[in-house]
């Protein structure tokens, strides 16, 4: 419980949200690198997902291949590339989040994609619809629901290991952590760990609402 008040008394404490090291200024760091990961993410795993479920061909040995990947551990590829040319910081940071990050988008879409009704992808085929419209009328809206889920588990996961960034001089709210380990400050080191869980708390509610506003809004498809 000591720890527990630490951490209320860290975070109560207005200083500790202000200036360079403050709460507000690494939280906008621990965004923006979420941001720019998931994005780079959903750009490189999105289109070879829907591409590889619309043609229903080599979509196994990617998801294979991306779980192997998903296999190793974050922290260890931080290691290997902060040892590489490439160094230490925010560069290894978004390279290791970004292949922790495209596992789940890829396997849900491709999943999705494979899991649309085949009458329904005949029945449009026979309307005289050509692939790409198939891909994106009918295949796509369908598989909407799985994709978002991807999406969202990704985004939830790379908020979370975020945290590693400042193990490589990266920024976000895992310098809170660290700096509480170098003062040896329990309650700084919870207040932060708190920080973390809240954000991602909150972007899992984010796409949940996402998930339910999509799920509610009327699609095109063979009936449109």
């Amino acid at each position: 419980m000591n720890v527990l008040g630490d951490a209320w008394d860290w975070l109560a404490d207005g200083a500790n949200w202000s200036g360079e090291s403050g709460v507000w200024n690494r939280l906008t760091e621990h965004v923006l690198l979420t941001v720019v990961c998931v994005l780079i993410s959903v750009a490189i795993a999105l289109p070879i997902a829907l591409w590889l479920g619309h043609l229903g061909r080599g979509g196994a040995l990617a998801i294979n291949i991306s779980n192997i990947g998903r296999a190793i551990p974050t922290f260890a590829v931080l290691v290997l590339l902060g040892l590489s040319p490439i160094g230490m910081g925010d560069t290894a940071t978004i390279i290791a989040l970004v292949l922790f990050a495209i596992p789940p988008v890829l396997t849900n879409a491709y999943v999705g994609m494979r899991g649309v009704d085949r009458d329904v992808v005949e029945a449009s085929r026979g309307m005289g619809m050509t692939g790409g419209q198939m891909l994106l009328r009918v295949e796509l809206p369908l598989a909407l629901p799985l994709i978002m889920t991807g999406i969202r588990t990704c985004a939830v996961q790379v908020v979370a290991t975020a945290t590693l960034a400042a193990l490589v001089a990266g920024g976000g709210l895992g310098r809170i952590v660290t700096a509480g380990f170098d003062l040896q400050d329990n309650g700084q080191v919870v207040a932060g760990a708190i920080l973390v869980a809240a954000l991602a708390l909150v972007v899992e509610g984010l796409f949940a609402l996402v998930q339910r506003f999509t799920a509610r809004t009327p699609r095109g498809g063979v009936t449109s």
